[in-house]
């Protein structure tokens, strides 16, 4: 189902700063189902995907067929898009500006909604494991978006813990600490689920690509959860 269209340059007037000027220089070209005018927070995230995914995949010295069909799987691009999209890909892999750019203008834009700012990560993440590898350049600079978006410490090691096995999953997964009561636990677990619904972010207003991802997210936490409860025999 078509979502919307609009012609680059309108949408880089409106959003501004390196994302603006990245999507104007596709002047006149057109964007199905990925951004909707004139709305330059949807705009953003779908950009500021686009473009870190590009200098993601540049991040261990070569961009993989893998990881370009993941980025084409998130976005679920139609035919008729596909050029375009691929046309602003390639712009923002060759951009003389950092993704460090690109990240600080996600996080101003988004400075009021941590929700956004995890779902790219989150999407960010789903490309990086298209390989089936994550190259340390590429942890790396997801530490560091993540860092610019505002995720240090245990707030990052939450949602790496997502998509990276560490040895203390599946605490890390639910923001917890091995101590945390039975009850607390549920509770996390349930609060989380809540929270991250696809519904959820759907009633943000966000595009789908980040409503897919969401899915993906509460399988993350149910999983997580059930390992909790079977070591400690909840039910």
């Amino acid at each position: 189902m078509t979502i919307g269209l609009i012609g680059g340059t309108g949408v880089g007037f409106v959003l501004g700063g390196p994302l603006g000027a990245l999507l104007g220089a596709l002047a006149g070209v057109v964007l199905d189902r990925l951004l909707l005018a004139p709305a330059p927070r949807p705009a953003a995230f779908s950009v500021a995907l686009i473009a870190l995914s590009a200098k993601m995949a540049k991040a261990d010295g070569v961009v993989v067929p893998a990881e370009v069909a993941a980025f084409q799987e998130v976005f679920d691009i139609p035919p008729e898009d596909f050029e375009a999209v691929s046309r602003l890909y390639n712009l923002a892999k060759a951009d003389v500006a950092g993704y460090e750019a690109y990240a600080r203008q996600v996080a101003e834009m988004f400075a009021d909604d941590p929700d956004t700012r995890e779902d790219l990560i989150d999407a960010l993440f789903h490309v990086a494991k298209a390989d089936h590898a994550l190259h340390p350049r590429e942890l790396a600079f997801l530490e560091e978006v993540g860092r610019i978006l505002g995720f240090s410490g245990p707030a990052y090691a939450r949602i790496e813990a997502r998509h990276v096995r560490r040895p203390d999953d599946p605490y890390a997964v639910l923001d917890l600490d091995a101590e945390a009561s039975d009850a607390q636990v549920k509770a996390r677990w349930r609060a989380l689920v809540a929270s991250h619904h696809p519904d959820r972010i759907a009633g943000r207003g966000l595009p789908p690509a980040a409503v897919k991802l969401a899915n993906d997210r509460v399988a993350a936490l149910n999983v997580a959860y059930g390992r909790i409860a079977q070591m400690r025999g909840l039910r």
